[in-house]
């Protein structure tokens, strides 16, 4: 007899979701009753840290990853998590145990009260099946919601008795199905984009995530050389669309509504693909766009589209839009950008290092091919003058600024694709919201390096108690952590650089190895 259980693994190794990420408790124990041999499970020691792993695996991947919580209560411990897996359109298949189905009403230990409810609105679809037949179904459900545009994070909640049901007749062709999205614009939308942009007379180029998302960036290089247009990274950028020492590259621009008109200002055309328009921070009012400046957005998410505060939408998909435009435009004779200086290396100093010092050891050392798991929020701008990015997929940042993505991330980050190198930089203060990923790379040999920056307080808290006139916060510093330490009580190779020459022979020799490394750095705080 097929059961739910049978039914449900079918369907999860026809889409390749044969990597689960999970700490189980009593509800999810049927679930992994007879666990089949092609699978391999993820444990994570808390569930901020299951979620995140999982996150950057997706991300990596481009494909959904499955995750298994432990009802309510470890559903609530990864929604912090879940808040960037839902801002940075992570496929996401998040499944929770359930208490028996006569037991949920009574709220019996462990039940899962209105359990649809309980991540909204942190997810694009959410249920609970009304019988156990129905799992295999909704199970297939969430993996289709999860991968179509825009992908985001889903969740479903099985009570534990209903594995154990026979399976409905005619489950078989839930495992044969496949879901696809065609978003290509029609020819009148195409055309009047490419005539909007043969009007433009000074033009620009905005990208973001989704282009990393949809491995458009080379798409998004030849539109930039074929209509000469000075490329920016999008405000409180998660992803690297574009390379960063490409002659039409220009920077990330600020989360700031007046400093994005600022820089902006002389265009007469802001075309903005694959980014939310725009993801501000920072309290700055302004002119949404620069005098005499229209916008188009090309965007595969209709939420972004239908929310922005200004210029014209287009939904469609990223790839396939890109690459019709790109098709359709005529070559500009305007010269193209001349490339930004390289900012000089900084002199050798003595005492604290400087990030700019660290980051230019990193740039020096990091293959070709590395992935850079950013979470270190003060250090944003510095990294990304200082450190070199050429390929599709090659940085992650947590999108919603919810702390406690960075090391989990570069686990799952680093499972998903072992043939590069993940290096993870990671600011004192991120680090302990999502410490116990160590203990994940040490037990399943994640070869990721994880880079500590150490300089006893929260960075960016600092700068904005400066912004916002409040010099007398309470809780910005964090004194007394020794990461080699904790590192170590985890099973992780741990040292410490001092100093650039010591970073240089730890971070060479980590990067030759085979086998997590964390490497403690103390720095100098400074400014984002």
């Amino acid at each position: 007899m097929k059961t739910v259980h049978n039914a449900s693994y079918d369907i999860l190794r026809r889409h390749g979701l044969t990597t689960i990420f999970g700490n189980p408790g009593s509800n999810e124990l049927p679930f992994l009753k007879d666990f089949p041999e092609d699978f391999r499970y993820i444990l994570g020691l808390h569930e901020g840290a299951v979620v995140g792993m999982a996150d950057g695996f997706a991300l990596a991947s481009g494909k959904p990853a499955f995750v298994n919580l432990h009802a309510a209560a470890g559903t609530g411990n990864g929604m912090g998590a879940l808040t960037n897996a839902w801002y940075s359109h992570s496929p996401l298949v998040i499944s929770a145990g359930q208490q028996v189905r006569s037991m949920i009403g009574v709220e019996a230990m462990l039940a899962n009260v209105d359990a649809a409810q309980l991540p909204k609105p942190l997810v694009k679809w959410s249920a609970e099946p009304a019988c156990a037949q129905d799992v295999p179904r909704a199970l297939s459900q969430a993996i289709h919601m999860a991968s179509l545009a825009p992908k985001a994070p889903v969740y479903l909640s099985i009570p534990y008795d209903d594995w154990a049901q026979p399976a409905p007749v005619g489950v078989e062709h839930l495992a044969a199905r496949s879901v696809a999205n065609a978003g290509l614009p029609s020819a009148a939308q195409l055309g009047e984009l490419v005539e909007r942009l043969s009007r433009a007379n000074n033009p620009v180029l905005v990208l973001g995530p989704d282009v990393d998302g949809a491995n458009a960036n080379e798409l998004a290089v030849q539109l930039a050389e074929k209509l000469r247009m000075p490329a920016w990274v999008a405000p409180s950028a998660s992803r690297c669309p574009f390379p960063t020492r490409h002659r039409c590259f220009r920077g990330v621009l600020p989360a700031a509504i007046s400093g994005i008109s600022r820089l902006l200002d002389g265009h007469d055309l802001i075309l903005v693909v694959g980014a939310p328009v725009f993801r501000y921070h920072q309290f700055a009012p302004g002119d949404y766009l620069p005098a005499g400046a229209a916008l188009v957005h090309l965007t595969c998410d209709p939420g972004e589209a239908a929310r922005a505060p200004m210029g014209d939408a287009l939904v469609g998909d990223i790839y396939l839009t890109l690459e019709a435009l790109l098709e359709s435009v005529r070559t500009s004779q305007r010269p193209l950008p001349e490339a930004l200086p390289r900012p000089a290396p900084r002199a050798a100093e003595e005492g604290t290092l400087h990030p700019e010092t660290v980051f230019d050891v990193i740039d020096e050392l990091a293959p070709e091919d590395a992935i850079f798991v950013k979470e270190s929020t003060s250090t944003v701008s510095t990294f990304w003058q200082r450190v070199e990015m050429r390929q599709p997929g090659s940085y992650f940042f947590p999108a919603a600024g919810g702390l406690g993505f960075g090391l989990p991330a570069a686990v799952g980050v680093q499972l998903a694709q072992p043939q590069r190198r993940v290096i993870g930089i990671i600011g004192d203060g991120s680090a302990n919201y999502g410490i116990t990923a160590l203990w994940t790379a040490a037990q399943y040999r994640v070869p990721a390096v994880f880079i500590i920056l150490k300089n006893g307080t929260y960075g960016a808290l600092r700068w904005f108690a400066g912004v916002l006139d409040v010099p007398d916060a309470p809780g910005l510093d964090v004194p007394g952590l020794d990461f080699c330490q904790i590192g170590r009580g985890y099973g992780v190779r741990s040292v410490q650089a001092a100093d650039a020459a010591t970073l240089r022979e730890e971070l060479a020799r980590a990067l030759a190895g085979d086998e997590p490394v964390l490497i403690e750095v103390p720095t100098l705080t400074i400014e984002p």
